[in-house]
């Protein structure tokens, strides 16, 4: 090796000496992160009534046909499952149901209550889908159709 050589050697040698010495000034330790995950939420046994109310009110929401249920809202619970029901359409039917059920119950229990005192049904009788849509149909049916 020439002496020129050397010198070179040397001087890089000082400069990778001098950067590990910088990079030991700048180095930042990370502390491990705290993972929390929120535990799973306890979702409330509701009635079969109450499931298959909210499965038909949900289907008439999204054909925007709500206008005879809201013949029995009597204190803006139509108002409060729609708001989530447009925050939350995302979800599939099933999970939507269940969800809606957690937050509204109280809400579609109303509706229901309404519908007893007005009507001559009762809502644990009515166990399918069918059955709701039936009933739907017959009281849109008594609405009297202007002759214009």
């Amino acid at each position: 090796m020439t002496e020129e050589e050397k010198k070179n050697k040397t001087k890089d040698e000082d400069k990778d000496q001098d950067t590990e010495e910088e990079n030991d000034d700048l180095k930042v330790d990370m502390p491990e992160p705290n993972r929390v995950t929120m535990p799973a939420e306890d979702v409330k046994e509701q009635p079969d009534y109450l499931k298959v109310f909210a499965n038909f009110y949900i289907s008439e929401f999204n054909q925007h046909d709500l206008e005879i249920i809201n013949l029995y809202d009597t204190n803006s619970n139509m108002v409060d499952i729609n708001h989530y029901l447009m925050n939350n359409i995302h979800f599939p039917r099933k999970q939507l149901i269940n969800h809606v059920l957690q937050y509204h119950d109280y809400n579609f229990q109303n509706i229901l209550d309404e519908i007893v005192k007005k009507e001559d049904i009762d809502p644990k009788n009515m166990k399918t889908y069918k059955d709701w849509d039936t009933w739907y149909e017959k009281r849109r049916a008594q609405i009297p159709r202007s002759l214009s």
